[in-house]
């Protein structure tokens, strides 16, 4: 039997799960990604793990009804805290829309004792739409598709969570700085 050290199989610091949900077009996936280069500068073991990039390999044969969100969610949330237990950080950009979802995520990397942050990247729909990085706010208003989260389909904002980033009005520097900070009071940097 192979004992596993409290701070991961393969590296000396503790992994962790880092949930950044919200809106589409929110900047989830921004915010992850210049946290990323950040962090791997200073030789941190992460990895990203895009909802957007499950949903076109791994959930490809999902859709977007209310058990397929949650089953993505769960799946995605399995996969962050495999590799947080493993000494590294998972940052996972997601829209998980429902409470929840998001609950289940937090209570099963509470049972494997992985730590785990969930961050909500707040922007008004609005703003969102005004970005729309993917085109579905201008798909949806259309009329081409529907059950578009925070336009026609709801999207249940965390009431608690460890971070509130209001990037409707915050640079992408500004958040990463605050989202930076946050690890570090943690102690998961």
């Amino acid at each position: 039997m192979i004992a596993v050290p409290r701070d991961g199989l393969y590296g000396t610091r503790r992994g962790a799960t880092v949930w950044l949900t919200g809106l589409p077009s929110a900047g989830k996936t921004t915010i992850a990604e210049a946290l990323a280069d950040r962090l791997r500068r200073e030789g941190c073991r992460i990895e990203i793990l895009d909802g957007d990039k499950f949903r076109a390999s791994i959930n490809a044969s999902l859709g977007f009804s209310r058990e397929d969100r949650d089953t993505h969610v769960r799946r995605v949330g399995w996969a962050a805290q495999v590799l947080a237990r493993n000494g590294f950080l998972a940052v996972v950009p997601v829209i998980a829309p429902y409470a929840d979802s998001r609950a289940a995520v937090r209570e099963q990397h509470k049972t494997r004792e992985v730590p785990y942050l969930e961050i909500h990247v707040a922007a008004p729909v609005d703003v969102c739409a005004a970005r729309d990085v993917k085109g579905l706010y201008a798909r949806q208003a259309a009329g081409e598709i529907s059950g578009l989260t925070g336009v026609d389909d709801p999207y249940e904002p965390p009431r608690d969570p460890d971070l509130r980033l209001e990037s409707g009005h915050r640079t992408v520097e500004e958040c990463v700085a605050a989202l930076y900070d946050l690890l570090m009071q943690r102690r998961l940097i």
